[in-house]
């Protein structure tokens, strides 16, 4: 019997991505105010034995989400201003990749060991006191962050998009019919939401860093680098199981906080913005089914 494939995908320019087991499709209304459906095969680097191995997957996953990302946004906002045609590739997509990697790792990893470093005459010779101000730290800019960019209108649409693609995997899982009325009243959070992925691994960067003991500044700005993929595999097993056991009371109070954590990262979307989440997923479970029958 083959296992259970959990369906999700991003928000994009006036948009909504949905992965499948083997396809990936992008739905986007475009200036016409019609929504155009674009699918696509998955990589065999995507789907393969592979990304089943607990731990090892977690940093295909996080490779795949950031090649992928990087490539649909760019898809999407062709789609959104009528230039369908172009698209991201080579030299462009590698540099975009490598800026955002560069300004993640900045933001969130070094700057927070770096403002931290400035306060540990404070702190007394705790190596666990100084890991969790740090933990603090990055935790504070990774919200201040969000509320800063939910200023900005062109993200507040994108994040109404996010919405509508929780809800119709919301919807989808419940056996729901694939319709706006029906899909509508579901909740615009999900366990296995991005955003709960990244407070998974923040909170799992402090236990991780204050393993690590004391270090020189010098030692802990590598190890805040090279542990990156050890930590957001160790984040994602967390997610994973988090989503097998949303039933379950004791699990709740673990990734409650990221669920809480999703307001910044979602709006209520309005119906033809779920109309556009409905038509993604369907396209996406369709493919998968011709692929399945072929």
């Amino acid at each position: 019997m083959a296992e259970d494939f959990h369906y999700g995908g991003q928000a994009v320019i006036e948009g909504v991505m949905m992965r499948g087991r083997h396809h990936l499709t992008m739905a986007v209304r475009g200036p016409d105010g019609h929504v155009q459906l674009s699918t696509r095969r998955l990589p065999s680097a995507y789907t393969g034995k592979v990304r089943k191995i607990p731990l090892i997957r977690g940093v295909l996953v996080l490779a795949e989400t950031l090649v992928l990302g990087i490539q649909v946004l760019f898809d999407s906002a062709n789609v959104a201003l009528g230039e369908e045609n172009k698209k991201i590739a080579g030299p462009l997509l590698w540099g975009t990749l490598a800026v955002s990697l560069a300004f993640t790792v900045a933001l969130f990893f070094l700057t927070p060991l770096f403002l931290t470093s400035f306060v540990e005459s404070h702190l007394g010779d705790s190596s666990i006191v100084s890991n969790l101000v740090e933990g603090v730290i990055r935790i504070a800019i990774f919200v201040l962050y969000l509320a800063l960019i939910n200023l900005i209108p062109d993200i507040r649409d994108i994040f109404a998009y996010h919405g509508a693609e929780h809800k119709a995997v919301n919807a989808y899982e419940d056996k729901a019919p694939m319709e706006t009325e029906a899909v509508r009243k579901y909740s615009t959070a999900h366990v296995r939401c991005g955003t709960s992925f990244i407070f998974a691994v923040l909170i799992i960067a402090i236990v991780v860093f204050t393993l690590l003991g004391d270090q020189p500044l010098w030692l802990r700005v590598v190890s805040r680098v090279v542990l990156i993929p050890v930590i957001a595999s160790l984040g994602y097993e967390f997610t994973r199981i988090s989503a097998r056991f949303a039933g379950n009371r004791v699990m709740r109070v673990f990734f409650s906080p990221g669920l809480l954590m999703q307001r910044l990262t979602t709006r209520e979307p309005s119906d033809d913005k779920v109309e556009v989440a409905i038509t993604a997923l369907k396209g996406v479970i369709e493919a998968d089914g011709r692929h399945a029958a072929s």
